[in-house]
């Protein structure tokens, strides 16, 4: 049997450069400055205007190549709206400049626009007490831990330019046109609160940010804001909600990678990946472990250099969620590390 996940591009849009993946509907990438070297954002043709969706982050070079694209192929239209599908630096990097310097609407969730703001706003010099107790709790290495509480912490505002005050809300129920197609707005959590994505009524597009990634999975993190949340229930509950809507047919015009074809395989495919996750987690805490233990059967792979933070986010949420359903135990240890056991090994 063929793959019923299909991907119908050979490869993405260079920099400078924009691919039209339907009529009116065109694909261009942002550079970013981590291991995920991109992010996707698209330009819808509303007729007397542009709309972005998503922006990368504010840095030199994204400016350079967003003024490049504005002077060049969408230079015969102003940019009118700006839509950010979630919270996260790398969509909503340039939502400020895009406002301030080409007076272009923003369009975002509540959610996502104060957490936003919230975040852009919050500059820290040194780790705060809170952060530290986190790091510790997650149990992170020693090294890396001495490490971290000797620098300055990466902060939002570094590649997140200010917001504007206002915005226009969008939310879970409405519909929105976007380049001359009704759109349902459908909204999901677990990867980032209330993240907005966009079906259309034709049944052709949906705009899946980082909730429908095709070829990997979001992040599923807590933080030391909300460290005993539930991302990984939040964001299987939304997948299976998903379920309802999706069709082979759609393009899912995604956060990362390469847009893709198979919405409701690739759904499946994301629950089951998580639950056999938690079995492999669930069987490792036969014996008591922190988080940071854990990355080898949840991940099957060491984890090193810059994959650490994001690692250690994802696998305490993991066994956050077994706390939350019951199956694991909590402790805490002399090194203020929280240590995890199946409730049927003690």
């Amino acid at each position: 049997m063929t793959d019923p996940i299909r991907i119908p591009f050979d490869e993405a849009p260079k920099q400078g450069e924009m691919i039209e993946l339907a009529q009116g509907v065109f694909w261009a990438r942002m550079p970013l400055p981590i291991a995920l070297n991109h992010v996707n954002v698209y330009i819808l043709d509303d007729g007397d205007g542009w709309t972005v969706v998503d922006t990368g982050v504010d840095t030199k070079l994204s400016r350079r190549l967003w003024t490049e694209l504005l002077s060049g192929p969408l230079s015969v239209k102003p940019v009118k709206r700006l839509i950010v599908t979630h919270h996260h630096l790398d969509h909503v990097g340039l939502a400020g400049w895009f406002a301030v310097e080409h007076g272009a609407e923003l369009v975002m969730t509540r959610t996502a626009y104060l957490m936003a703001r919230m975040l852009q706003l919050d500059v820290q010099d040194a780790p705060t007490p809170e952060m530290i107790a986190f790091w510790r709790s997650c149990g992170m290495a020693s090294d890396i831990l001495s490490k971290r509480i000797s620098e300055r912490p990466f902060n939002t505002a570094d590649v997140v330019g200010q917001l504007p005050l206002g915005y226009t809300r969008i939310k879970d129920g409405d519909e929105i046109t976007i380049g001359g197609r009704i759109w349902d707005v459908r909204c999901g959590d677990g990867h980032a609160p209330e993240h907005a994505t966009f079906w259309s009524r034709d049944h052709a597009l949906v705009l899946g940010g980082d909730q429908l990634l095709g070829s990997i999975s979001p992040n599923l993190g807590v933080s030391a804001t909300e460290p005993f949340a539930d991302p990984v229930g939040e964001w299987m509950h939304s997948c299976a909600a998903f379920q309802n809507h999706a069709l082979e047919s759609q393009l899912v015009l995604t956060g990362h990678k390469l847009p893709y074809t198979g919405l409701p395989a690739r759904l499946a495919q994301l629950i089951a990946n998580h639950h056999t996750a938690l079995d492999r987690l669930l069987a490792f805490l036969s014996a008591p472990h922190a988080a940071c233990d854990c990355f080898v059967p949840l991940f099957k792979r060491e984890i090193k250099g810059g994959e650490y933070g994001l690692a250690m986010v994802e696998a305490m949420a993991h066994c956050v969620h077994l706390y939350h359903n019951g199956l694991v135990t909590r402790s805490l240890r002399e090194d203020g590390a929280i240590v995890w056991q199946r409730k049927d090994q003690q």
